[in-house]
């Protein structure tokens, strides 16, 4: 084995480098100055303990320096000591892919590089982020730890050694450290082949009744589409589109919601529609489902999946819980209830689901902003999601819209919106917040414009399984008849700041289930903006984005 010649190369603090929700993101620009990746990758490195000998999982969405950053990150890993290094081919790992093999293969952790859902290319985003060795985000105390090492930095390591090959599957050596390059696929594949009745699959889409399509956003899961819904299901190769990772998402913006998604939805409210549509976002954890002319909110999707998660092989046996982020609809705390089983309200963030799976608490999850998950990884799963609906549409035999408005029926209609109001002066921002903060003793017991507000707080969690605490993590109104509004700035972008503001009116009447939904919750829209001062305080008229 070649001796492990370290370099130690002197650097300096870099101001900036707190992770956020999923990691550090940041322009890629940014992540291009001399040691600006170094230092973070060095403060992870710093922050672990009895790693040495171990191994380390790393991979990304395929975006712009995803390539460059996974030769620095190798290079490091050898010289801090990690003895293995799986990297997916040609760099691709999704996230959800990169749990599971985090998993699988006992790995100590790993590192994912990823904006998720934010545009890439020269001048788009970057991230990474540090995942566990039980696949899932690390918690607050570890990103925390990292941030303090960025600041105090005085060196990184590293080794001199030419690039490794990313498309060639196999090992190969770095200054002692086995760096083996794995087919980017394979591992999630075969686990998400045990969890559903794919045979029942391949009959729905081999009866001629059903057409479907999936919006691949030039993103990370053309290739697990691809395998999965074309090669193991037998979907004609059409029904994948933008299948093709490209390193700018070809010019789009990776979010599948109805704005970003365009081309999907005009696909699904055409003439000549598909039964059922999807898509996913750049590293692949997040996902849209859009029947035939019928669009399903995340919030309904996870409530769905939890009512109907009987007739999927995997779940058949019962649901042990259900967890939600604060900001999601309570749609799935209905369905928890009817089933007799715990439903747990997190801050945002996969991070906070990872001690309640482990634990064994909950067996589904999701987020509003469009991220399903069970247990058999520790984050969100796009094509998880993507497969769950298709088991049940081919054990039902019934349209995506039916489905949801026989739920509806069952369970009452949680009408619910999110307005994400991006690139927001930072300072107009805060100030917005700052304001909501002053009001929180005196809003409660007031009527605004007829509406009676009966709580206002700032959403504070405490974990069920260690006790530790999160607060500052989002506002809450809470309106005497049920409704609510939460404002949350956002921890995932790059500029400037994101306010999103979430609207939710409970329905339970089935006659008034009909009703457009931005119509449904006009009053609550108009409110928001009167308690917190949008127009006012952003000089933003209207959202940038409405899901």
């Amino acid at each position: 084995m070649a001796t492990r010649t370290v370099l130690t190369v002197p650097t300096q603090p870099i101001a900036g480098q707190r992770p956020g929700t999923s990691g550090l993101r940041k322009k890629v620009t940014v992540f291009e100055q001399p040691g600006y990746l170094e230092n973070f990758v060095q403060s992870i490195f710093d922050s672990l303990e009895g790693f040495a000998g171990q191994t380390l999982v790393v991979g990304g969405d395929g975006r712009y320096y995803n390539d460059r950053a996974i030769q620095t990150i190798v290079r490091m890993a050898a010289a801090n000591g990690f003895g293995r290094v799986l990297v997916g081919q040609h760099g691709i790992l999704s996230t959800p892919a990169a749990s599971c093999v985090i998993r699988k293969h006992q790995a100590f952790g790993g590192i994912i590089l990823s904006a998720s859902h934010n545009p890439g290319g020269p001048e788009g985003d970057f991230g990474i982020k540090y995942n566990t060795g039980n696949g899932g985000p690390a918690p607050e105390k570890i990103t925390e730890a990292i941030y303090a090492h960025t600041q105090k930095l005085g060196r990184y390591l590293t080794v001199d050694t030419p690039d490794i090959a990313l498309g060639d599957i196999g090992e190969c050596e770095v200054a002692g450290t086995k760096v083996i390059v794995i087919d980017s696929v394979a591992d999630h594949a075969a686990l998400l082949g045990t969890l559903f009745d794919f045979d029942a699959i391949r009959a729905l889409l081999a009866s001629g009744d059903f057409r479907l399509c999936f919006d691949a956003m030039h993103a990370v899961t053309g290739p697990y589409a691809h395998a999965l819904i074309v090669k193991a299901l037998g979907a004609p190769a059409a029904s994948v589109v933008n299948g093709v990772p490209l390193s700018d998402f070809g010019g789009g913006h990776p979010d599948p919601n109805p704005t970003y998604a365009e081309e999907l939805i005009q696909t699904m409210f055409g003439d000549d529609a598909p039964d059922f549509g999807a898509a996913s976002d750049g590293d692949g954890d997040r996902n849209m489902i859009v029947g035939r002319r019928f669009i399903v909110t995340p919030s309904d999707s996870l409530a769905v999946l939890a009512a109907n998660a009987h007739l999927v092989p995997a779940y058949a046996g019962g649901l042990k819980g259900l967890a939600r982020s604060m900001p999601t609809s309570a749609a799935v705390d209905r369905v928890a209830a009817a089933l007799g089983i715990a439903c747990f309200e997190t801050p945002t963030g996969w991070k906070f689901f990872g001690n309640l799976l482990d634990a064994g608490k909950i067996t589904l999850c999701g987020e509003e902003s469009a991220g399903t998950g069970a247990d058999h990884v520790r984050e969100k799963d796009g094509l998880w999601a993507v497969l769950f609906w298709l088991n049940i549409l081919a054990v039902r035999r019934q349209s995506v819209e039916a489905i949801v408005r026989e739920h509806w029926q069952r369970f009452g209609r949680n009408y619910y919106s999110r307005h994400d109001y991006e690139g927001v002066d930072s300072a107009a921002a805060n100030g917005l917040m700052a304001h909501l903060h002053a009001q929180l003793a005196s809003l409660p017991g007031q009527t605004i414009d007829g509406a009676l507000i009966a709580s206002a707080d700032d959403f504070a969690y405490t974990d069920p399984v260690d006790g530790s605490v999160s607060t500052g993590q989002g506002i809450r109104i809470g309106l005497a008849d049920g409704a609510r509004i939460v404002f949350r700035l956002s921890g995932t972008g790059t500029e400037g700041a994101t306010l999103r503001v979430y609207l939710e009116r409970y329905e339970p009447d089935a006659t008034q289930h009909a009703i457009e939904t931005q119509q449904a919750l006009a009053g609550l829209i108009a409110l928001a903006d009167r308690i917190a001062g949008i127009r006012e305080r952003t000089g933003r008229t209207t959202p940038t984005v409405i899901t």
